[in-house]
């Protein structure tokens, strides 16, 4: 069996618990971007994926091989904060073996698919 696929309860809340700190901070910045920037460009949200981008990365290279820091912190917080930090990583790591082809098709797919499938949803939802 592999052990990657093995998930124990204490694994869970760390998720849990880091999920619902990161929801909250990601709440609490878009609130306070659009109060010191109140204009219709996301810029709330863009920083906040920003921000989740750096963290990821300097999370996963300082304590990566840590498996309570990578729940709490990596799949908890900055995935409740924002999952761009996860697809950024994600492409990072496709970019750094080299695999350049696909990591443009997982960047401009997920990208133009993400967007589409958005607009796909609030027209059905209308």
């Amino acid at each position: 069996m592999n052990p990657l696929a093995v998930v124990n309860p204490s694994s869970m809340l760390l998720v849990a618990a880091g999920g619902g700190v990161g929801c909250m901070l990601r709440f609490l910045a878009i609130k306070q971007v659009v109060k010191l920037n109140p204009t219709m460009f996301p810029l709330g949200t863009m920083l906040v994926n920003i921000v989740g981008s750096l963290l990821i990365g300097w999370m996963l290279a300082k304590y990566g091989g840590d498996h309570s820091t990578r729940a709490f912190f990596v799949s908890g917080m900055l995935g409740g904060f924002t999952t761009f930090s996860a697809f950024s990583w994600d492409a990072l790591q496709l970019l750094q073996r080299g695999q350049f082809s696909q990591a443009m098709l997982y960047v401009g797919g997920s990208v133009i698919l993400s967007v589409g499938a958005a607009a796909l949803g609030y027209m059905a939802g209308r």
